[in-house]
């Protein structure tokens, strides 16, 4: 299953280090089934963060075909991915952007993860950009872990509550060969 994810500008109040509060914008990246399951997913991952009131301010579907944490990394990059495909038809070479978000403590650190993480890639690709995201943190839905069964059953339970289209019960007859021809 292919996760979506959802970017979630939070807004509250901070303190620097010379002790006064400013209004902060920081965005974050949620693995959720719908826009009303990230609301409700990051306001309870942020109460865990921040003490006082924060405001939702903004949320949107974010493009990343895949995410990829790093053990000592402390930020999150953009990888700009383009797939080389020929194309038999017309006799050219098109490209296929995806784009993945790759943990690294700097720039030459988040090419080498990306390159890592396209090891074992079939076809041929290129990597044009590379930029530092404002992802402050991603909130995966589950890591898998066996002790994160209330998550999954959770999890489970919400895509089992989609709604479920009725199949459509066929009443019509057809006439076969067979009664056409005693006709």
């Amino acid at each position: 299953m292919m996760a979506t994810w959802y970017e979630c500008k939070v807004k509250y109040r901070k303190t620097d280090e010379t002790g006064n509060q400013k209004m902060v914008g920081e965005i974050y990246l949620v693995d959720a089934i719908s826009f009303t399951e990230a609301e409700s997913r990051i306001n309870e991952e942020m109460k865990a963060y921040v003490s006082e009131e924060f405001k939702i301010a903004n949320i949107k579907v974010a493009n990343y075909a895949e995410i990829h944490p790093f053990e000592n990394a402390d930020r999150w990059f953009k990888s700009k991915i383009s797939l080389l495909a020929y194309d038999e038809e017309s006799g050219k070479e098109r490209k296929t952007n995806m784009y993945f978000l790759v943990q690294a403590n700097d720039v030459k650190e988040a090419y080498d993860n990306t390159v890592h993480t396209m090891k074992g890639t079939m076809g041929d690709y290129s990597i044009p950009a590379i930029s530092e995201s404002a992802v402050l943190d991603v909130f995966p839905y589950f890591s898998g872990d066996e002790d994160e069964l209330e998550q999954v059953e959770r999890f489970n339970a919400l895509k089992a509550s989609k709604p479920v289209v009725a199949e459509i019960e066929d009443h019509m007859e057809f006439v076969t060969e067979e009664e056409e021809e005693t006709v």
